[in-house]
């Protein structure tokens, strides 16, 4: 893990040579609240969603699931549980991500697992450690400054 975090590190000063950042603006606050180690980074749990049992589920009951899957989404983000979520565009069977704000993997399943696209079997999951940016926990936040319309 250590190199990884070494790359990581390695990454974000070439990015930011590259956009000519040079001057520290290191928030002590923010870096608690976000979570982030001495890189600004953090560890989540990425989840790759991959299609399930589509063919035992009428139109509706997969109109309803998906509907409560767009609902807890939601929620969980609402909870800062959900970092980042998104559909692929071109990836069959693989669906779409989460990253969830956290480092364990069983508090990562019991989240996903509350999704009824998961519990009706349409979906299901591959779970993933990674090490990114703790700015990442900034995305719902921003995001509902920019966007028009809500998914739900």
């Amino acid at each position: 893990m250590r190199k990884f975090q070494q790359l990581a590190c390695i990454f974000l000063f070439f990015g930011n040579v590259l956009t000519a950042h040079c001057e520290s603006t290191f928030d002590p606050a923010l870096a608690e609240r976000l979570g982030a180690d001495e890189l600004g980074m953090k560890t989540y749990m990425l989840v790759i969603l991959v299609t399930g049992n589509i063919k035992d589920l009428s139109e509706e009951q997969m109109s309803k699931a998906f509907e409560g899957h767009f609902a807890n989404m939601s929620k969980l983000a609402s909870e800062e549980k959900l970092v980042v979520a998104g559909p692929f565009v071109d990836a069959k069977p693989k669906r779409g991500l989460f990253i969830l704000n956290t480092s364990d993997k069983e508090i990562a399943k019991d989240w996903v697992d509350t999704d009824p696209a998961v519990v009706a079997g349409l979906l299901k999951y591959e779970l993933y450690e990674i090490y990114s940016s703790a700015a990442l926990m900034l995305v719902n936040e921003t995001h509902q400054k920019i966007a028009q319309k809500s998914i739900n």
